[in-house]
């Protein structure tokens, strides 16, 4: 009966064993898989900041290039202005040019504005051509 008991034994200790040995070799290869996941994981994180930073980059140029866009364009304004108060013939050809957009004749541009015909054609002839 001592036989059989130490026989039982050692058939669980074998069990046991075998167990053991199969559940490292699974651990093994989970931390295997695991450590390659970790590494595509890392490579796909180093892209993704690489083109965070590209992105950024890009965005504080385009940021600096429009506050150096807005810095020129602001005095334009006053300088049209100024322009057009200086030069009364190119105030005739502004308001022209808005007159002939809005469909006025040549006529009308003639005597609203104080062009020649050729003049006023010109200015309907531009105006159409960028319709």
């Amino acid at each position: 009966m001592l036989e059989v008991a130490v026989v039982v034994l050692g058939v669980i200790c074998l069990i046991l064993a075998g167990a053991c040995w199969w559940l490292r070799l699974n651990q093994r290869h989970q931390a295997q898989l695991q450590a390659e996941r970790d590494v595509v994981r890392d490579q796909r994180s180093k892209e993704l900041a690489r083109r965070l930073d590209a992105y950024l980059t890009g965005s504080i140029r385009m940021g600096e290039e429009l506050h150096e866009l807005r810095r020129v364009v602001a005095p334009l304004p006053d300088k049209l202005t100024q322009m057009e108060q200086r030069d009364p013939s190119s105030l005739s050809f502004t308001q022209a040019a808005r007159l002939a957009g809005l469909g006025a004749s040549v006529d009308e541009l003639t005597q609203s504005c104080g062009l020649s015909t050729a003049e006023a054609e010109l200015v309907r002839k531009l105006h159409r051509s960028k319709a």
